[in-house]
Formats: structure tokens, C-alpha cells, sequence
């Protein structure tokens, strides 16, 4: 059975995409009246220039029972129509052993997502349920792409010996030496780009979500360089707003293809001057 690493990995190759489309379905913002259609819009026009699409679980709670039912529709239309495509629920769930337990439960079993987001400010042994199924995915929210983050996220800490270094990259040496089994990844904001490196030096082969380009103002060609391993892979660089919302008019899925392949090519383009392209 293949790990995430390797089904991310596959992901990328077989769309020859970094890209992932964060789906935060706002009914105040969407131009038609049923938020399933428009999901389904966007998924169909966009599903060869991605290699994930990223549901935000918050957009589909907050239409309560009815957003349930839109999340299984559209979860299912992924598998259909991009077969290819890794699914991250943006969960960010975080708690203690018999919590965490029943939320992989939920986001794996019940819920079937490949990836999810996971909150570990309450300690590493809240990651440590996820951990529990290798072929699925737990990207650790390490440094967030708000203007908050850096409140707690950049504190200085000691420990490790002598060494003082920030909270977030505290962390990342901790995932990384938690990272055994091939699915355990970091979420790193691309607004943040000298902690992306950062990240991206301790933890060199993990992957990393990077959310935050586009409406957020994150760089996308610093986050690809800052983002990438050495192959130049294993960086998910995720738009939602930015993509979804490109129109309001009833060309919004032909906008959303036109945003997500402009996207697609800059972080190829980028790539190629690397000297990391597609082969």
C-alpha cells in the first residue's frame, strides 16, 4: 500500500500541478443559488490544472445539516470527475487521545478524506491518532499564513540543548522527527516566506500545504522556491478565494479554469527555472 508521501507524490505527477483549490463556499459570494452546483462547476472546469482541492470544513458547517449533504455531494463529485486529485479536509482538529481518535475516525473513515489539517498546539501526542493510517495524510498547522501568527507562533522557546529558536520551527523539527511512515506533512503560510525556508530546511522531504496565495497577498514564486523539495515536489500551494471567486458573473467556472491555469503555469514556469520541471 502506497503512503501519502507517494500518493501526493502520484498526484502531482499525473496533473504535472503544485496546485490546490481551497472550495470555501460562501452562499454570500457564490453567483448561483445552490452552492452544490457551483462546486461542482468549479471541480469539473479545473479538475486537470490541480493536484488537490482543499474543502474548508468551517464554509460547510456554518450552512449546518444542509452543508453536510453539500460536502458528500462534492467530495464525491472529486472522485468522479479528478480521480487523480488528493481531498484535505481543512479541519484543523486538535485534542487529547480519545478526541483525536474519534475525529481521524470521522475525517477517515466516515468522511473517507485523503489528507487533513491538524491542530497540535495542545501537544505532539494530539498528532499522534493520525498517525495511525499511513496512506492518508496529517499536515501539521505549523505557521499560519493571518497576521496573528506570528503572536504565539513566532515566540522564541529554549529547549533542544541550547538552542532558542521560534515556536513554529520548534515544531517542524518535532514533525520531522515524528515522520516515520510517510504521512506526516507541515502547513506553512506562503505570506510568511522566511519561515516557509525555514521550514523547508528541517524538514526537507515533507510535504508542505501552503496556503495564502492570492487574496492573502502571498508571493507565489517565493513559495515555490521556498517551497518545493529538492526534486521540486511536495508543496501543495493552495488559492481558494482567489480562484473561486474570480468572477461573480455567470462565467465564474470559465474564470476559475483561466485563474487556477494561470497559477499552474507561474509555479511551473518557476520550476522550469529551477531546473526542477515536469519530465
Amino acid at each position: 500500500m502506497p503512503t501519502f508521501a507517494q500518493r501526493l507524490l502520484n498526484a502531482s505527477e499525473t496533473a504535472q500541478s503544485l496546485l490546490c483549490i481551497g472550495l470555501d463556499i460562501d452562499p454570500k459570494q457564490i453567483p448561483v443559488a445552490d452552492p452544490n452546483e457551483f462546486n461542482r462547476a468549479i471541480v469539473s472546469s479545473t479538475a486537470d490544472l490541480v493536484c488537490a482541492y482543499k474543502p474548508n470544513l468551517a464554509f460547510y458547517e456554518a450552512l449546518g445539516i444542509p452543508g453536510m449533504h453539500i460536502l458528500e455531494a462534492t467530495l464525491a463529485h472529486i472522485r468522479d470527475v479528478a480521480p487523480h486529485c488528493i481531498i484535505i479536509g481543512d479541519c484543523k482538529r486538535g485534542d487529547i487521545d480519545v478526541s483525536a481518535n474519534a475525529y481521524a475516525t470521522a475525517m477517515f473513515d466516515v468522511w473517507g478524506f485523503d489528507a487533513v489539517t491538524v491542530n497540535p498546539w495542545g501537544g505532539m501526542d494530539t498528532v499522534e491518532p493520525w498517525l495511525k493510517y499511513p496512506e492518508r495524510g496529517a499536515f501539521v498547522w505549523c505557521r499560519g499564513s493571518n497576521r496573528g501568527a506570528a503572536d504565539l507562533q513566532d515566540l522564541p522557546i529554549s529547549g533542544m540543548g541550547n538552542l532558542t529558536q521560534p515556536a513554529y520551527l520548534r515544531l517542524a523539527r518535532r514533525t520531522q522527527q515524528r515522520a516515520t511512515h510517510g504521512n506526516l506533512g507541515v502547513v506553512v503560510g506562503a505570506t510568511a516566506p522566511h519561515q516557509l525556508a525555514a521550514v523547508r530546511e528541517v524538514c526537507p522531504e515533507l510535504p508542505i500545504l501552503i496556503p495564502g496565495v492570492g487574496t492573502q497577498g502571498g508571493d507565489l514564486d517565493e513559495s515555490v522556491r521556498h517551497g518545493v523539495d529538492r526534486r521540486g515536489r511536495m508543496a501543495v500551494i493552495n488559492s481558494a478565494r482567489g480562484i473561486i471567486y474570480a468572477s461573480s458573473g455567470p462565467d465564474y467556472a470559465e474564470a476559475a479554469r483561466n485563474r487556477a491555469m494561470e497559477l499552474r503555469d507561474g509555479i511551473n514556469a518557476t520550476l522550469g527555472e529551477m531546473g526542477l520541471g515536469w519530465r
